[in-house]
């Protein structure tokens, strides 16, 4: 969407913030979109400075200038990702073990956003030039489901879906030690009071964070989870389980690495981890209401073979 629309405030939006109104009259722009249209001066108003924050009077007249997206200062790449779904509106990928989403500090080249811009026609500028398309994140080294969004409109409905927690979101997870047949973990959830780099349930203070699971199969001293992620905080699932006793197997910032190296080299847990070569969490289905068709898509992203080697290793049949 470009060119330039001219809005009037009705009586029934006076008093909403500018952000909030924009976003109601434009459906087709996401929310970073508008703000960055008032942030660049492409949105006018009677009398005053275009804020966000700023409350719309009965009557006035918006002008709202919708420049091309700007060309992205990206570079496409051949990465292999696996497509699941994909429609004219979004696709779900099965996104690898060791690929970042989207650049960020230090990283620059070989994100999913590289290998999405060569796989995905008019990606750039969909939702921003640094993260074009993406609505939700994965860890650099966790495997599975990810939905990437074609369209602004598609954008917005993922992005509101995934506020209101209607996303399914299932993982499988192994961990140490052997948890209950069946549990949930609703907690505060922040950073970490001492260590910046790592999040913590263990605060005073923070945001809610429901994460449930109930255990697929267990080895000596290995369980197999089936984890289903009712919020989205980052790190949720590893923090989650590590302060609840059950660290993840290859985890090196949430201490699965650490109680490894207390074990004995032949130990298959200890093999296990080291067959995996990260933190044994997978990405294993996402399901959710097709923003624009409004049809229930649900995809299912199989285990990655560093996973069944190290379910192999631990005498696990699960898949």
């Amino acid at each position: 969407m470009t060119g330039t629309v001219v809005l009037r405030v009705e009586a029934g939006e006076a008093g909403k913030r500018l952000d909030q109104l924009l976003a109601a009259r434009l459906p087709q722009l996401s929310r970073s979109r508008i703000q960055a249209l008032i942030d660049e001066g492409n949105v006018d108003v009677p009398g005053a400075s275009a804020k966000a924050s700023l409350r719309a009077r009965d009557g006035w007249r918006i002008e709202v200038r919708i420049p091309p997206p700007r060309k992205s200062a990206l570079v496409a790449e051949d990465i292999p990702l696996p497509v699941l779904f994909e429609d004219e509106e979004l696709l779900v990928i099965d996104k690898p073990a060791g690929v970042v989403v989207h650049p960020g500090a230090g990283v620059t080249t070989g994100t999913v956003v590289h290998g999405l811009l060569r796989k995905v026609r008019g990606l750039a500028g969909i939702g921003g030039e640094e993260r074009p398309g993406i609505v939700h994140r994965l860890d650099k080294d966790t495997s599975g489901c990810l939905v990437v969004a074609k369209t602004e409109p598609a954008l917005r409905g993922l992005q509101a879906s995934f506020k209101a927690r209607t996303v399914e979101k299932r993982y499988r997870a192994l961990v140490h030690g052997n948890p209950p047949e069946q549990h949930t973990l609703d907690t505060l959830f922040g950073r970490h009071p001492v260590d910046r780099k790592r999040f913590s349930s263990k605060v005073r203070t923070g945001r809610r964070a429901v994460t449930s699971f109930r255990v697929v199969e267990r080895s000596a001293s290995v369980s197999l989870l089936d984890v289903e992620l009712h919020t989205g905080r980052t790190h949720q699932i590893r923090a989650h389980l590590a302060d609840a006793g059950w660290p993840l197997l290859g985890d090196v910032l949430y201490g699965g690495v650490r109680r490894e190296a207390r074990l004995g080299k032949d130990v298959p847990a200890r093999l296990a981890a080291q067959a995996l070569g990260r933190q044994a969490l997978h990405a294993a289905l996402l399901g959710f209401e097709h923003p624009i068709a409004r049809t229930r898509i649900v995809c299912e992203a199989p285990l990655p073979e560093d996973f069944r080697l190290a379910l192999r290793i631990l005498g696990m049949k699960s898949t």
